[in-house]
C-alpha cells in the first residue's frame, strides 16, 4: 500500500512558493516590533500539560490540545499558544530586567480543531507582549497593531481594531445587573459569541441568564454603548438610579469604586483620541474575551471586508499570569495574530504581492565550457561582495534556454560569458526590466556595481 502524499489533516506542505509568502509576513512582523524596540524570544514545543491547565482551564486541554506521556511518565503537549511559555519565561528574570519589558514571537503551534477558512490545526502566530508599562503599555500595543496592518498597505476602511475593558464588564456584570459567579461566567461567554449568532437568539439566551426585567433593560443599555460619551451618560443615569453594590467589597459603591472600574477605560479612549488612532480603534461593548486572566484592556481586530468578516486577532491585559509561579503580580498587555487569518486578510483586499515566482537579481550563464570558471567566480563575487542574489545556469547553454529559464522566475539581469566575454575578460549584461544590453569588461561592472 502506498503512503499517502497529503500531510496531516489541517497542517500544509510549505513549497518554496510558499515560503515566499511566509517570510513576507513574518519579515513584516519582526521589522514593525523591532522598530518598537521590542525583542525576539522563543521557547520549547513542548510543555507540560499543568502550564496550559494553570492558565487557560479545562477546555481547552479536553478539546483542543495535542498531549501525550512520554517515556518519563510526564504528561506533556505540543504548544497551543505561547503565552504560557512567555508567562513561564517572563516569571524566571522579571525582578532583575528593568522594566518594561518587550518580547515578541512568532510560534509554530498546533490545536486540535475543525479545519476551516482562516483556521488550522498548525499555524504560525505572531505574539507581542510588554509587562511592567500599566496603561501606556496597552497604548503602545494598539498602536503597533495598528502600525504592523499598516505596513501590508491596509488602512482603516479595511480593517478595525475594537477594544474593552475586563474592570469595566465586570462592574456591569456583576456590579450594576449583580450576577452570580456562575452566571456571570455564562453571560461572558455569550456576549464572547455575540458576532457569531443570530441577534434573536442573542437575545433569547441572555434572558435565560438575567431574568429580571430592570437588570435585563441595563444590560441591553450596555450593548448600545458606542462612545466614551455613551459610557459616562450609562454610569450616571444607573449608579444614580441602583442601589448598586459594590461586588469588591460588599456594601454600596462609592464614586471611588466606580471610578476605578470605568476611569482606565475612559482614559484609554481619551489618548487613543490623543494619537489619532481613533480612526482605526473603536469601543466595542461585545468584545470581553472569553479567558479568564485578562484583567484590562481586551481587544480583537476585524476584518471589514464583507466576504471575511471576522476577528483576525485578539489580546489584552493580564496582571496575575505570573502568579501561577507563585511570583508577584506583574501588569502585562499583549496581542496573537495567526499567520493563517492574516493571509485571508491580505488576499481578500489585494494586499498581497505576486509570489508566483522566486526574485533574483542576477542570472550569470556561461555558453562555452571554458568559461565555466569565470562564471562560477563572477557569481561568487556578485554574492560575497555586493551581496546579491545570484543564480547560475549549471552547465553550458544557448540564450535561448536561458531567456525562456528566466521567464519562469523574476530576475533582474542576465549576465552571459561567452567565448568573446572570456577571451576579453568581459560579461554581456541585459537588464529585463529596462530592456537594455551592454557589454562591458569586469571592472567596468564591477565598478558600475560600486556606484549602486
Amino acid at each position: 500500500m502506498a503512503l499517502n502524499k497529503s500531510p496531516y489533516r489541517g497542517t500544509r506542505d510549505f513549497f518554496p512558493r510558499d515560503m515566499r509568502l511566509r517570510n513576507f509576513i513574518f519579515h513584516k512582523m519582526a521589522e514593525v516590533s523591532e522598530q518598537y524596540a521590542y525583542e525576539p524570544y522563543d521557547g520549547p514545543l513542548l510543555e507540560e500539560v499543568e502550564l496550559y491547565l494553570a492558565k487557560s482551564g479545562e477546555e481547552l486541554i479536553n478539546e483542543q490540545i495535542y498531549s501525550f506521556i512520554d517515556r518519563g511518565e510526564r504528561n506533556v503537549a505540543i504548544r497551543p499558544e505561547m503565552t504560557p511559555t512567555l508567562a513561564r519565561m517572563v516569571a524566571q528574570v522579571h525582578r532583575e530586567t528593568p522594566k518594561p519589558i518587550r518580547m515578541y514571537a512568532i510560534p509554530n503551534l498546533m490545536r486540535y480543531e475543525k479545519p476551516q477558512k482562516g483556521r488550522l490545526r498548525e499555524f504560525w502566530q505572531y505574539n507581542a507582549d510588554i509587562f511592567g508599562a500599566g496603561m501606556l503599555g496597552e497604548i503602545e500595543i494598539l498602536q503597533m497593531c495598528v502600525s504592523l496592518l499598516k505596513s501590508f498597505g491596509a488602512n482603516s476602511s479595511q480593517f478595525g481594531v475594537h477594544i474593552n475593558d475586563r474592570r469595566f464588564v465586570d462592574f456591569i456584570f456583576n456590579g450594576l445587573i449583580g450576577l452570580d459567579e456562575v452566571s456571570n461566567k455564562k453571560l461572558y461567554k455569550l456576549v464572547d459569541r455575540k458576532n457569531k449568532m443570530p441577534a434573536e437568539k442573542f437575545a433569547a439566551e441572555v434572558r435565560a441568564i438575567i431574568t429580571e426585567e430592570d437588570k435585563a433593560k441595563i444590560f441591553e443599555a450596555y450593548t448600545g454603548l458606542t462612545s466614551a460619551a455613551d459610557i459616562k451618560n450609562f454610569i450616571d443615569k444607573y449608579f444614580s438610579e441602583t442601589g448598586v453594590s459594590d461586588f469588591h467589597h460588599n456594601k454600596t459603591a462609592s464614586p471611588v469604586a466606580v471610578s476605578s472600574h470605568v476611569a482606565p477605560l475612559l482614559e484609554t479612549l481619551k489618548k487613543i483620541s490623543e494619537l489619532g488612532l481613533d480612526e482605526y480603534v473603536k469601543f466595542d461593548p461585545s468584545i470581553v474575551r472569553g479567558l479568564d486572566y485578562y484583567t484590562g484592556l481586551v481587544f480583537e481586530i476585524f476584518d471589514k471586508h464583507p466576504d471575511n468578516n471576522r476577528a483576525i486577532a485578539g489580546g489584552g491585559s493580564y496582571a496575575n499570569l505570573l502568579q501561577i509561579f507563585n511570583e508577584q503580580a506583574l501588569e502585562g498587555v499583549g496581542i496573537g495574530l495567526g499567520e493563517v487569518p492574516l493571509t485571508e486578510f491580505l488576499k481578500a483586499h489585494n494586499l498581497m504581492p505576486d509570489f508566483s515566482k522566486a526574485s533574483i537579481d542576477y542570472l550569470v550563464a556561461y555558453l562555452v565550457p571554458e568559461a565555466e570558471a569565470m562564471a562560477l567566480n563572477l557569481a561568487q563575487q556578485l554574492r560575497t561582495k555586493w551581496g546579491k542574489k545570484v543564480e547560475v545556469m549549471l552547465g553550458e547553454t544557448k540564450p535561448k534556454k536561458v531567456f525562456t529559464y528566466a521567464e519562469k522566475k523574476v530576475v533582474g539581469s542576465v549576465v552571459f560569458v561567452g567565448e568573446e566575454e572570456l577571451k576579453a575578460n568581459s560579461v554581456k549584461v541585459k537588464d529585463l526590466a529596462e530592456r537594455t544590453e551592454e557589454t562591458l569588461t569586469l571592472e567596468e561592472f564591477y565598478k558600475k556595481l560600486g556606484m549602486e
